[in-house]
């Protein structure tokens, strides 16, 4: 797998299954039935910003991830990541490479921290991915998101110090 900068050339690969993790309401804050343009706008961030996409010797997009100063100003210290694997992907290790990735590159952009804003408590994959990368829970927003199955659970605010 590699991992490198997501292109213009890279939207048509990204958004097909970023729109299935969106439109199945259960892991992600956006609008279930947000169009691809918003998408992409939303996706594919300028600078500061970076966006990236893991793929595979064949070229397929495996998943993708976006790095972006957590707040403006005086905040712009600390970075923010999402992150999206391809579920045809699911648990081969794309979320912990891109997980890896984001990290180094926060690192080398001289971010100080990474804070991951809304992970949906009854992700518990991505709660147990984020925990071995070294993040912990600093905030809890009691049912802060409308999970389809689940009813309202809980959003939480992960962080680690870099």
């Amino acid at each position: 797998m590699e991992i490198r900068e997501a292109s213009a050339d890279d939207w048509p690969l990204i958004w097909p299954f970023l729109r299935q993790i969106v439109a199945a309401g259960e892991t992600y804050t956006w609008p279930r039935d947000v169009d691809e343009e918003q998408a992409r706008r939303m996706w594919l961030v300028p600078p500061p910003g970076r966006t990236v996409v893991a793929v595979d010797p064949d070229g397929v997009v495996l998943g993708s991830a976006k790095l972006t100063p957590n707040q403006a100003g005086p905040g712009d210290h600390v970075a923010n990541a999402s992150f999206m694997v391809a579920p045809d992907a699911a648990g081969r290790g794309v979320g912990r490479a891109l997980g890896a990735h984001l990290l180094d590159l926060a690192r080398a952009d001289g971010y100080r921290a990474m804070q991951l804003n809304a992970v949906v408590a009854t992700n518990t994959r991505a709660v147990a991915l984020w925990r071995s990368l070294g993040f912990e829970v600093v905030g809890r927003v009691p049912e802060g998101f409308r999970h389809p199955a689940e009813g309202y659970v809980d959003l939480l605010v992960m962080h680690r110090r870099l």
